[in-house]
């Protein structure tokens, strides 16, 4: 039976157009939808498109509703509707609960985008995290810095790639970070030396990973962004016990289907793994929220 899927945004990623051509493989309909014009999408995306519907802008979500109403008559009930990209979780969301799609729910959104929340979930995962907090003033930091001690990291709770965070030594520091503050809310949590790994794949419908791998990365994201260094990352030969143990659970408390998964640890000098973040897009994958 052929299954209907609508991509939002095919043509970015630019390298996505790979996913969306085995849709069309797999006896599919790759439906996308997008903002700019048909004749200027990669030819890579427009072979790989059954269809393409052009919105003026993918933010009106208006115009992305008309778009799968279109769809829906022409080709039938829509099966899936999914970017495999975090910048637009929130969108797809609210379109699978007006069309009563499976997958990620308005419902789920916050403990995959919201940091604060994501800390419960590992917490019921019985995986270590960082002491951290919602902070909305100098009272909320100075009283988990009372427990943490300097340094500690301030980032928005719901963002992507360490856009807008900062590490935090002193107390002039925080006064600074406090008097610039971006209008968002700011998770605050003690500051955790170790590497990152990550544990990263691809779940089935059961949330079973069809595969999966570990990276190790040269240094943390925070880095990065904010001194523009260059980071690489590397995939291991063979995932560790503890590092598969904590990702299994991982997926099991966040209730990952059907989606590409990249979940974020650091690994002290000395204890247990200690979860950093979960991310619902392709390995290495990359948003537009990560770009400065």
């Amino acid at each position: 039976m052929n299954r209907n899927i609508v991509i939002l945004s095919p043509h970015f990623p630019p390298h996505y157009h790979r996913f969306w051509r085995q849709v069309q493989q797999a006896d599919g309909q790759a439906l996308g939808i997008g903002d700019e014009p048909f004749e200027q999408l990669a030819e890579e995306v427009r072979s790989a498109l059954t269809e393409y519907y052009r919105v003026p802008s993918m933010h009106d979500y208006d115009a992305l509703v008309r778009a799968c109403g279109y769809y829906t008559h022409r080709f039938g009930k829509i099966d899936r509707f999914d970017s495999l990209n975090e910048y637009w979780l929130e969108t797809e969301a609210r379109i699978r609960d007006d069309f009563n799609i499976p997958g990620i729910r308005a419902a789920d959104i916050d403990f995959i985008r919201r940091k604060s929340k994501m800390k419960e979930r590992f917490r019921s995962a019985g995986v270590r995290v960082a002491r951290g907090r919602l902070v909305r003033t100098p009272a909320d930091a100075h009283e988990l810095i009372a427990a943490t001690g300097y340094p500690v990291v301030a980032k928005p709770d719901a963002g992507v790639g360490a856009l807008n965070t900062y590490r935090i030594d002193g107390d002039a520091a925080l006064e600074s970070f406090f008097a610039a503050k971006p209008p968002a809310d700011y998770l605050m949590e003690e500051f955790v030396a170790g590497q990152i790994h990550s544990f990263d794949g691809l779940a089935d419908s059961d949330g079973n990973p069809v595969f999966f791998t570990g990276h190790v990365f040269s240094q943390g994201i925070m880095e990065t962004v904010n001194e523009a260094r260059h980071i690489y990352y590397y995939s291991m030969r063979e995932v560790p016990g503890a590092l598969e143990d904590a990702g299994r659970r991982c997926l099991s408390a966040f209730g990952v289907r059907e989606r590409f998964f990249h979940i974020e640890f650091f690994l002290p000098a000395a204890g247990d793994y200690v979860a950093l973040e979960v991310n619902m897009r392709p390995p290495g994958g990359f948003t537009t929220d990560m770009f400065n």
